[in-house]
């Protein structure tokens, strides 16, 4: 398996080919990692957001799957949007949607040739995911995604936070 990177910094200064963004459906910009983003990358990105065809009237990526633009600005090549789920128990499907997530996003970063990535702790912010949760969902769809894959050559985990860099590392230690 590929080695994962778990490193706790700020994920719009990583110089790899494409970043995640914990996006919401609306792929207009918001707070937490998904503001930053947009403040890093420039108001070309929400430009790009924009012309993303929305598939429901204010819906331009569902929850659990990802949506891909350049990154204008971001010392990487792309954004990779994806929409995490809001926590409600973990009984309405949270696991699956997280780690559509994951997987969605691998396979976009693939099709597009890039041979590095990074994820945020996604659905941990405002979102409420409860963090070794998330991360045990990570972990597992990372690994059933990158086994026998030939293309991804760095995939990095990112905290902001140390309690969450914490979490991270030991999922995957």
């Amino acid at each position: 398996m590929h080695r994962i990177e778990i490193l706790q910094t700020d994920i719009t200064t990583l110089a790899v080919d494409a970043i995640v963004n914990a996006a919401n459906e609306r792929m207009l910009g918001g707070g937490g990692v998904d503001g930053a983003i947009h403040r890093a990358a420039g108001p070309e990105l929400l430009d790009a957001c924009r012309a993303v065809d929305e598939v429901r009237p204010g819906v331009r990526c569902p929850t659990g799957e990802s949506r891909i633009t350049e990154a204008f600005a971001l010392p990487s090549r792309f954004v990779i949007h994806t929409v995490g789920p809001v926590w409600r128990g973990g009984e309405h499907g949270e696991p699956e949607l997280l780690a559509g997530c994951y997987t969605s996003a691998l396979r976009l970063a693939r099709a597009h040739g890039a041979r590095s990535i990074a994820f945020p702790a996604i659905s941990c912010g405002v979102f409420g995911y409860p963090p070794e949760a998330a991360a045990e969902v990570a972990r597992a769809a990372l690994t059933r995604e990158l086994a026998g894959d030939g293309v991804l050559q760095r995939v990095v985990l990112v905290a902001f936070e140390e309690r969450l860099h914490e979490v991270l590392w030991r999922a995957f230690s």
